[in-house]
């Protein structure tokens, strides 16, 4: 390796250290893969995001049958319910970058304006 490109890698190493962390906006253009557009100008795929589990969708299935006399009657609460969407194309999402730029932890929806 040359002086030069020595340095060049010094210099870099200690702006990774001083940057260990950067708060960035996007906005999700697919929902399977996942694929997020980062400060409008990088898209990418799900291997560089780390999500966490306020993100991912949520059902519960309370299915139930009502009795009468002992008996069962009719059953109530056929669907499941959906307590979390998960992402959505469009959405506006909050990341944090990870040093070194490859991984995003994709930290919440981001709502208003």
């Amino acid at each position: 390796m040359s002086l030069a490109n020595a340095i060049k890698q010094i210099t870099m190493n200690l702006n990774e250290a001083e940057h260990p962390v950067a708060v960035m906006f996007g906005t999700v253009t697919k929902e399977q893969p996942l694929e997020i557009l980062v400060d409008q100008r990088l898209l990418l795929d799900e291997d560089f995001f780390v999500l966490t589990e306020q993100l991912t969708r949520y059902e519960v299935d309370l299915k139930h049958s009502h009795h009468i006399n002992g008996s069962p009657t009719q059953d109530a609460l056929t669907e499941k319910i959906v307590i979390r969407e998960g992402l959505k194309a469009g959405d506006g999402v909050l990341l944090l970058r990870m040093q070194g730029g490859q991984q995003y932890v994709v930290l919440d929806k981001v709502v208003g304006s």
